[in-house]
């Protein structure tokens, strides 16, 4: 395989028309790493994707790989590879001629050709399945088909638009932990669009959430969940409450105030002055007051549903002032001391569970 090498996006634009589909944005992906695009439909990230691969041209900006500037390369001389959702298989060719196909165009002997494609195939677990046609192959099958033939060229960057998306549930999980498996095995730079968080969690070292043609925020997955750093994120990745409110430090320690006008406790390096800023209290480190709770660290409402989720109970509440909050019990915890419906509830937190984004 090709050695794995840095890959830049400097002020890369793409428009279409008068529509800015990406705005100038600015990513670096180290070599080696597994970089997931994230973000909703039509925030960008499936044309990002596209420019890198040269499918799309880019409108302003470079792409660079390595010490070389890629951006107006055609696909073929890149350095890079393309997996598409659909895995594009040509239905009229076995296993073995779907993969060796680009070495084909490139007027590799047959004989070379085949040769590299089974050891590829024998990579994914696929070697059994080499005279078979697509249509002979399950969904999960096809994809490790697809997967070897955008490997046959030594890609420095593999390219891959919503791989798992096409798969049932279960199959997805499984092929998740494949895909990480290959990248590790194979060294090389991954970088995966999906609009699922759970997927670019489990899978990337780098998450990049996009929305509006624009980079939100670019981290480890760890620091994207336990320190959004928007209010967009900290909603789009869930787990989180998200609450506005406006900082008051005029009596020494910063407090926020809601817009219903509780007044809840910061910690102290929180303190912005007449900042409009939000709150982030993940789910699952918020309770349920079964007693007294210091009013400066809870919320009172109704319960207004309950989802029993196996290891999780989420109960949602209406607070007055919010736009609601979710607590995230584990399910003996719940079920040990259970609310209904429409009862009134506190939940409260520990201070140094707040996170707290600036507007």
């Amino acid at each position: 395989m090709a050695n794995p090498a840095k890959l830049e996006l400097i002020a890369l634009t793409k428009r279409y028309g008068p529509v800015v589909a990406v705005d100038s944005i600015n990513l670096v992906v180290p070599p080696g790493a597994y970089c997931c695009l994230l973000g909703p439909s039509g925030c960008g990230k499936t044309s990002t994707l596209r420019m890198i691969a040269g499918h799309e041209d880019a409108s302003d900006g470079d792409i660079l790989l390595g010490k070389d500037n890629i951006t107006d390369l055609p696909p073929a001389r890149r350095g890079t590879a393309m997996m598409f959702q659909s895995y594009a298989l040509f239905p009229h060719l076995d296993c073995v001629d779907n993969v060796a196909f680009s070495l084909r165009m490139k007027g590799v002997a047959k004989a070379e050709r085949r040769a590299r494609a089974m050891e590829l195939l024998r990579l994914v677990q696929m070697e059994t399945y080499a005279a078979r046609l697509p249509t002979q192959l399950s969904g999960g099958q096809q994809q490790r088909v697809a997967l070897a033939r955008a490997l046959i060229t030594d890609p420095g960057v593999l390219l891959l638009d919503e791989p798992l998306s096409a798969l049932d549930p279960f199959l997805r999980v499984r092929m998740r932990e494949e895909l990480k498996r290959w990248q590790t095995k194979l060294g090389i730079t991954f970088v995966h669009v999906t609009h699922s968080q759970e997927e670019a969690m489990a899978l990337a070292d780098l998450v990049v959430v996009m929305t509006h043609g624009r980079i939100e925020q670019a981290a480890p997955p760890r620091e994207i969940f336990n320190h959004p750093g928007s209010a967009f994120v900290a909603r789009f990745i869930g787990g989180h409450n998200v609450l506005a409110a406006k900082i008051d430090a005029a009596a020494g320690a910063p407090v926020a105030v809601l817009e219903g006008g509780a007044r809840l406790a910061l910690p102290r390096d929180a303190a912005m002055r007449g900042a409009d800023v939000h709150l982030a209290i993940r789910a699952d480190r918020a309770n349920l007051a079964s007693g007294a709770a210091p009013p400066d660290m809870s919320l009172r409402g109704a319960v207004r549903a309950i989802e029993y989720l196996g290891a999780q109970v989420e109960v949602a509440l209406a607070v007055p002032g919010t736009d609601g909050f979710v607590v995230a019990l584990p399910e003996q915890r719940f079920f040990a001391d259970p609310v209904s419906i429409g009862q009134a509830a506190t939940v409260s937190w520990a201070l140094e569970d707040i996170h707290v984004i600036a507007s």
